[in-house]
C-alpha cells in the first residue's frame, strides 16, 4: 500500500445527473432588499452562478485537464494521500512540495506546473526547474475524507516528509498559500535537514498578534496594521470559528446541498469583496471545478476538520522558530506582517505585489512562479 500508485479520475455520469438534479431543485432563501454582499453571499450572484453550474459548467473537459497530469496514491499513516508529480525534463532540477489552503485543491495549481517544472519551454532559465510534488491535503478530495482524528498541520506535515521520502527527494523546497502556508514552515520545522527552503504567500499566522506582548515587539506602523487586521478577521472569521469548533454540524448541510457547500466556499473565491474591481478575480469554471471536486467526493465536512484538529494541536501559540531560509509573497490583499513573521521564521525574502489576491497561483500565476523561482536562485547559489 506504500508504494505510489496511478490515479485516473474518473466519476459516474450518475453522480453528474444526481448533481445537476439537486441543484434543479435548491430551495432558496430569502434576503434583506438592499443588503448587496454585507449579510453574506449574494443571493442574486449565487442564483446566476448555480444556474450555470447546473447547465453551462462541463465537468468533463476539467476532468480531463487534470487527467492530463501524472497523479498517484499512496497510504502514509493510515490515510489515502493524492498527489500530483511531475517531473522536470531538467536532470538538476530542484524537488519542490507545493500545499493548497482551503477552500482549494490542486486543481489551483495547474497553471503553475508548466512553468515551474520546465521554464525552458516558457521562455525561462533551465536552471530555475523543479521536480514539483502536489499533494491534496488529508479530508480534502482525493485525500479524504480522512478516517481518523488528528490530522492538523503538523500531522499532515510529517506525511509530507514521509512522502518525499518515499519519492526519492533527499533535499528538497516547499511551497504554500493559505494553509498551505501552516503546513510548509512546519515541514521545515520537522525536517530542517531537508528543507533547503519554505516560500508562503497568503502567510496565514502573521497577520495578528496571538498575545498583546507580540505588540511591542513590531514598529509603530507594523502595530497600527495589526489593530486593522484585527478589525478585518473579526468580520470575516465566522467560517473559521465554525470549521474550528463543530464542522460535523456544518457538514450535514454541506454534504446535502450543493449550493449551500457552493455559498460557504465562494466567500473566500470572491476574495471577500467583489466590487473591488482592482483585484483578479478567479475564474468562475475554476470556482465551481473546487466545489464540484468537494461535493463529488462528499469531503466538504472532512475538508472543514482540519480546522478544528490544528486548533486543537496549535493555535493559540505561535510556532516555535524555524532555522530554514523563508520567503514570503505578499499579493493585494495579504495581510502578513513581516515583525510577526520573523517570531517563527527566519525570514530571508520578503515581497509585495499591486495585483493578484488571496489564491496567487490562480489569481497572479505569472507573478508568483517568478518570485518562487526568485526565492530558490538565492539558495541554489549559497
Amino acid at each position: 500500500m506504500s508504494t505510489p500508485r496511478p490515479f485516473r479520475i474518473d466519476v459516474p455520469q450518475a453522480d453528474l445527473d444526481d448533481l445537476a438534479g439537486r441543484l434543479a431543485r435548491t430551495r432558496w432563501p430569502d434576503e434583506l432588499p438592499g443588503t448587496g454582499w454585507s449579510y453574506g453571499v449574494n443571493k442574486d450572484y449565487l442564483m446566476e452562478l448555480v444556474e450555470h453550474w447546473r447547465t453551462g459548467y462541463d465537468w468533463r473537459e476539467h476532468e480531463t485537464r487534470l487527467n492530463r497530469v501524472p497523479q498517484f496514491t499512496t497510504e502514509i499513516d493510515g490515510q489515502d494521500i493524492h498527489f500530483l508529480h511531475v517531473r522536470s525534463p531538467e536532470p538538476d532540477a530542484t524537488p519542490l512540495i507545493i500545499t493548497h489552503g482551503w477552500p482549494s485543491t490542486v486543481y489551483d495549481f495547474l497553471d503553475i506546473l508548466g512553468p515551474l517544472t520546465d521554464p525552458r519551454a516558457y521562455g525561462g532559465d533551465p536552471a530555475d526547474a523543479f521536480h514539483v510534488v502536489a499533494p491534496s491535503v488529508p479530508g480534502f478530495a482525493f485525500s479524504g475524507p480522512t478516517r481518523a482524528t488528528g490530522w492538523g498541520a503538523g500531522r499532515v506535515a510529517r506525511a509530507w516528509a514521509e512522502l518525499m521520502r518515499r519519492l526519492g527527494y533527499e533535499r528538497y523546497g516547499a511551497q504554500g498559500g493559505d494553509f498551505g502556508s501552516i503546513v510548509s514552515p512546519e515541514l521545515g520545522r520537522i525536517a530542517p535537514e531537508r528543507v533547503i527552503g519554505v516560500h508562503v504567500n497568503a502567510l496565514a499566522t502573521a497577520s495578528t498578534p496571538i498575545d498583546p506582548g507580540e505588540l511591542d515587539k513590531l514598529s509603530y506602523d507594523e502595530r497600527e496594521q495589526a489593530r486593522r487586521n484585527q478589525s478585518w478577521w473579526y468580520g470575516h472569521s465566522g467560517y473559521a470559528t465554525q470549521m474550528s469548533t463543530r464542522p460535523q454540524t456544518l457538514a450535514y448541510a454541506l454534504n446535502d446541498s450543493p449550493a449551500g457547500q457552493l455559498a460557504w466556499n465562494l466567500e473566500w473565491f470572491v476574495d471577500w469583496d467583489p466590487t473591488r474591481t482592482e483585484r483578479t478575480p478567479v475564474d468562475r469554471d475554476t470556482v465551481l471545478t473546487n466545489v464540484t471536486i468537494f461535493w463529488l467526493t462528499a469531503t466538504a465536512g472532512s475538508a472543514a476538520r482540519l480546522y478544528l484538529e490544528t486548533a486543537s494541536e496549535a493555535w493559540g501559540r505561535r510556532p516555535p522558530p524555524s532555522p530554514v531560509p523563508t520567503g514570503v509573497a505578499n499579493f493585494l490583499g495579504d495581510r502578513a506582517i513581516r515583525g510577526l513573521a520573523e517570531l517563527s521564521n527566519t525570514v530571508v525574502h520578503w515581497s509585495r505585489f499591486p495585483r493578484g489576491g488571496h489564491f496567487a497561483s490562480l489569481q497572479a500565476p505569472d507573478l508568483l512562479v517568478a518570485d518562487v523561482r526568485d526565492f530558490f536562485r538565492s539558495l541554489r547559489a549559497r
